[in-house]
């Protein structure tokens, strides 16, 4: 298997919260970093989900359709999330439930995506995170990750297998990990149970990535979130990193400088296409400005996030 395949992934690894009700936009207006409101149906935008202290509980993948909104996330903190939101809704108008296997979602990736996707269905979205719906199926346009158009495809579980199927004669089916390897490569952050209450949105990027929004008003953590961006305080950012080692680094594991003090920390892993794993790491702004910081005394080699980091 290499970058060059056409690839299909079943991602089954994320959970999907459906939150319907009168007053659900309202309800979660109060709970995340983004503006809900700017959910219309044909876009798709990430939101952290964050203690009183701005401490990320989850980062979500939200959209809205007919109505309801959708938040996908790491299914590992599906339960402990589901049961926290619902504390929340009090008498509020909100139903909140547990879709994931309700709704199929697979990812689709490779040179060919656009044309393998357009010969079975008309409306593909072309802009990242543009949203569109197509007979018993959602489409959404991820970002490019080596010259290739990414898309993830949302359906009742009936309608996504006979698509899966279809693709599966012009697609190679891979693993979880290929599709970790591809989020790494466009600095897509992610937050498990290992590293809740680990970051600021502010140190995975999120603000970078438009996951939060400084205009829309109070959430819980709001203060602390705003207060890092108006000050101009953020002090730890994520970056994109290769170690080579026969040994995986995990979510949560310590980065050190030469001195053996604790710089940062493994956000994510994906086994890479050579000797080791691509990883984002979030540490300090001078750390990875000056030092050489090491994983497990293996020198980790910074690469080059699609996006301009800000301090």
């Amino acid at each position: 298997m290499t970058v060059n395949n056409n690839i299909i992934c079943e991602l089954s690894h994320l959970g999907l919260l459906e939150v319907s009700g009168a007053d659900a936009m309202t309800f979660l207006q109060g709970q995340v970093t983004n503006d809900v409101k700017l959910l219309a149906g044909n876009n798709a935008h990430f939101s952290a989900y964050c203690t009183p202290k701005g401490r990320m509980l989850a980062l979500f993948l939200a959209f809205a359709l007919t109505d309801k909104i959708y938040l996908q996330f790491n299914r590992e903190l599906l339960e402990p999330i589901l049961k926290r939101l619902k504390m929340y809704v009090m008498r509020s108008k909100v139903e909140i439930r547990d879709v994931s296997d309700d709704i199929m979602m697979f990812g689709i990736d490779g040179p060919e995506a656009v044309s393998i996707l357009s010969r079975n269905h008309v409306k593909i979205p072309m802009q990242d995170y543009e949203l569109t719906t197509s007979e018993n199926f959602t489409f959404l346009k991820l970002p490019t990750v080596a010259g290739h158009t990414r898309f993830e495809i949302f359906a009742d579980v009936a309608q996504a297998k006979i698509l899966f199927e279809t693709l599966q004669t012009e697609c190679k089916i891979v693993e979880k990990s290929h599709w970790d390897w591809l989020e790494i490569q466009a600095g897509v952050p992610d937050v498990t149970l290992k590293t809740q209450e680990q970051f600021v949105p502010q140190m995975l990027n999120l603000d970078i990535l438009n996951g939060i929004n400084f205009k829309k008003g109070c959430y819980t953590g709001q203060e602390i979130v705003a207060r890092t961006h108006y000050l101009g305080s953020v002090k730890r950012r994520t970056y994109l990193a290769e170690i080579t080692s026969k040994e995986s680094p995990k979510a949560g594991d310590k980065v050190l400088d030469a001195t053996q003090n604790e710089v940062g920390q493994v956000v994510r892993v994906a086994k890479n296409f050579g000797d080791g794993f691509d990883t984002l790491i979030e540490m300090r702004i001078e750390a990875a400005d000056t030092e050489k910081v090491y994983w497990n005394s293996v020198l980790i080699q910074f690469k080059d996030l699609p996006y301009r980091l800000e301090a």
